[in-house]
């Protein structure tokens, strides 16, 4: 079967701002869903809580992780980066989130464009789209919905660690690979692939 083939072109605009949750109801006003704002203030202040940052269990070899309670229902995570580990590229699919870094220094590439939802397995990148952000210890950032990265620990001694958060909780990751423009969709995991 032949491969769908897209151009994808720079989002115009800021990122759309999240539909209402049934939990973001009026009448349910005290079980909000969280905002991007709430998350990336949760994300820094878990990465400034020292106790817990030398909680998590640092492995040479590979990455590391804890589940932790993120605030409105959504997802969180206390992760661990060896020196030259990185995610790969990926998408959050329908969650927005955040992250902070609480050690060490991370460095994020990413997309500014939104991805089709479905349909493709190759996509060539217009020029202009790459952005890129060196996030030392102390600093985070929030991102919207169908946001596409990659994280890295560029450090060659040095372990990272930081805190993220996804609202609602991840119903899945898209993995891709990147050759110059074209970026190819590798996989989809889903949350019984991490949890």
């Amino acid at each position: 079967m032949p491969q769908t083939q897209h151009t994808a072109t720079p989002a115009s605009g800021p990122s759309p701002s999240p539909s209402p949750s049934p939990a973001a109801s009026p009448s349910s006003a005290s079980s909000s869903a969280p905002t991007e704002a709430d998350l990336l203030d949760f994300v820094r202040r878990k990465a400034a809580d020292t106790a817990l940052i030398d909680s998590l269990p640092l492995d040479p070899e590979g990455r590391t992780w804890v589940r932790l309670d993120g605030p409105g229902g959504s997802e969180a995570w206390l992760i661990g980066w060896p020196p030259g580990t990185g995610t790969g590229w990926h998408d959050h699919a329908e969650s927005f989130g955040a992250f902070a870094t609480a050690r060490g220094s991370l460095r994020e590439h990413s997309l500014a464009v939104r991805l089709p939802a479905g349909g493709w397995k190759n996509l060539e990148l217009a020029d202009g789209v790459d952005r890129g952000r060196e996030l030392p210890a102390g600093r985070g950032r929030a991102f919207g919905r169908h946001h596409v990265h990659e994280v890295l620990n560029e450090s060659h001694a040095e372990h990272a660690v930081s805190v993220h958060a996804y609202y609602p909780p991840l119903p899945l990751i898209r993995r891709f690979s990147r050759t110059g423009a074209v970026l190819r969709l590798e996989q989809v995991e889903r949350p019984e692939d991490w949890q």
